[in-house]
């Protein structure tokens, strides 16, 4: 018996049902992953809803809330800090340096505590760890080092915190915060300003700290207690009246001239 002859098309219509096959599995692969970013849960807009509370003043989110706390812990140690350069200074410079720390944060204090006050939130009555090993290390300084440590050290800091009021202004939706953000962003542009006219600020040291510091955005670390039914109440923070720093000898050398090299 003789063979059947092969069904002309046969084999094409397989080919071709092979291509159609291969084409639609390869659009549910790309739709799928579509669909499932869309229903995930956890993404940044989750975090923001679930850390937010209202208020009558607007949205109070968690980074919010610590950038309050931080403008309070930022005035319990840099006032003492420009007091102590006042009495310790060897320069001009710098002793008006720490004037326009002790203004800039008195002024600030107030308004921190105002805010907070308004918005039911817990202020820290004392610096944080790292602020008082700061203060430790101003406190052994004399002379011309005392000059450089304090203006390293305080130019570092308001360094750090110039980046955080920047992205508090730009994405709070709570009046009181964004004018808050608007006053510390000045005193603190001022204050680098005036740091940076010492004379002592090592730029190169700075930018090797800041690059080896860098750190997670502020609103990955835990937030501060939200607003509070009676909280407890803020010291003001102000100068003492007789501060205990003595004078060192005047500096027998002015401070370094910037170099022009770049």
């Amino acid at each position: 018996m003789r063979p059947r002859p092969p069904v002309k098309g046969k084999g094409i219509l397989s080919g071709t049902g092979l291509i159609i096959t291969g084409l639609a599995a390869t659009l549910l692969a790309l739709i799928f992953p579509i669909w499932s970013y869309a229903d995930r849960s956890g993404t940044g807009v989750d975090v923001l809803n679930a850390t937010t509370v209202s208020t009558r003043y607007g949205p109070l989110s968690a980074l919010d809330r610590e950038f309050v706390t931080k403008v309070r812990l930022a005035g319990l140690w840099e006032l003492p800090a420009g007091q102590q350069a006042q009495q310790q200074g060897t320069t001009e410079a710098v002793r008006t340096a720490g004037q326009h720390l002790i203004e800039g944060h008195a002024f600030l204090d107030a308004r921190v505590r105002d805010v907070a006050a308004k918005l039911g939130l817990e202020l820290p009555n004392q610096p944080n760890d790292q602020q008082k090993q700061w203060l430790a290390t101003l406190d052994t300084a004399q002379g011309t080092e005392y000059d450089r440590q304090f203006a390293n050290i305080l130019r570092l800091a308001h360094g750090k915190v110039f980046s955080v009021v920047a992205q508090v202004r730009a994405a709070t939706r709570n009046s009181l915060v964004r004018a808050l953000a608007d006053d510390a962003n000045t005193t603190v542009l001022d204050h680098i300003k005036i740091l940076e006219a010492t004379g002592y600020v090592d730029f190169d040291a700075l930018a090797r700290d800041m690059a080896a510091a860098s750190t997670p955005p502020i609103s990955n670390s835990p937030a501060p207690p939200g607003p509070a039914a009676d909280p407890g109440p803020a010291v003001p923070v102000t100068p003492s009246a007789a501060p205990s720093y003595s004078l060192p000898p005047p500096a027998t050398s002015p401070p370094p001239e910037p170099s022009d090299e770049q």
